[in-house]
C-alpha cells in the first residue's frame, strides 16, 4: 500500500483551513495530521507530530507577534531534517515569489487556482520537485527582469529592519531600538529593497501590504 503523505495546514482564516482539509480528505494518498491558525501553533504542531508537507499561508501572525510567517519558514527550511513546504497565497509580487523559492519552498499555489493545483503541489514537493501554479508562474514571468539568484534572500538583520520600517519607525528610531548606527540601518534598508526589487517608498508600502506587514 502506498504511504500516505502527512500534511499540516497553517492559515489564519478558518474557511481556508476547512476548504483545504476537505480537498485533502478527498485524496486517498494524503492525510491531514494537524491544523494551525498562526505560526506559533504551526511550530508547536511540528514539535509534536510527524509531517511530510506543510501547506502554509505567509500572511498570518508570527511566532513573536508579527504578521508574517516567512521568517519562521526560512528557519524551518534551514534545518537538517524538515518537511517540505507548499505556500498557499494571494501574493503576486514576482520577487517575493522568487524569494520563497530561494529559501527552499517546494511549491507555490495561488488561492485562486483550482483544487487540483494544491494536490499537484503537495505531490511534487514530496517528490523533491518544484511546483508553481499557473498564477504564480505568470506573475514571475511577467516581471520586467528575471529575478537574480537569491535576489529575494534577505539576511536576518535586513528582514528585521524591513519589518520595523514598514511598521512606521524612522531610520533613527530603528537604529536606537536595535543599537546600530543610522548609517548601518540605512544601508540594510536599501539592501533589502534592492533584493526585493523595490525602487520607491510606494513600492515598499505596496509590497508590505501584499505580504500582510502593513
Amino acid at each position: 500500500m502506498r504511504q500516505k503523505i502527512r500534511v499540516i495546514i497553517a492559515d489564519d482564516h478558518d474557511c481556508v483551513r476547512v476548504g483545504v482539509k476537505r480537498v485533502l480528505q478527498a485524496a486517498p494518498h494524503i492525510e491531514c495530521v494537524g491544523e494551525a491558525a498562526d505560526t506559533q501553533g504551526l511550530a508547536e504542531l511540528l514539535d509534536d507530530r510527524a509531517c511530510d508537507v506543510v501547506v502554509s499561508d505567509i500572511s498570518m501572525p508570527g511566532v513573536h507577534g508579527g504578521s508574517n510567517a516567512v521568517s519562521f519558514l526560512r528557519r524551518l527550511l534551514r534545518g537538517q531534517s524538515h518537511p517540505c513546504v507548499v505556500v498557499l497565497t494571494m501574493i503576486c509580487h514576482a520577487h517575493m515569489l522568487s524569494g520563497l523559492l530561494h529559501i527552499g519552498v517546494g511549491g507555490i499555489v495561488d488561492k485562486r487556482e483550482t483544487v487540483t493545483a494544491l494536490i499537484d503541489a503537495i505531490e511534487a514537493a514530496f517528490a523533491g520537485h518544484i511546483y508553481l501554479s499557473e498564477h504564480a508562474r505568470v506573475a514571475i514571468d511577467a516581471a520586467d527582469a528575471p529575478p537574480q539568484l537569491r535576489a529575494g534572500m534577505l539576511s536576518a538583520r535586513e528582514w528585521e529592519v524591513f519589518q520595523l520600517y514598514v511598521q512606521g519607525l524612522a531610520v533613527h528610531e530603528i537604529a536606537l531600538r536595535l543599537q546600530r548606527s543610522g548609517k548601518t540601518i540605512s544601508t540594510q534598508k536599501r539592501s533589502a529593497m534592492r533584493k526585493l526589487g523595490l525602487e520607491t517608498e510606494a513600492d515598499l508600502i505596496d509590497y508590505a501590504r501584499q505580504i500582510g506587514l502593513a
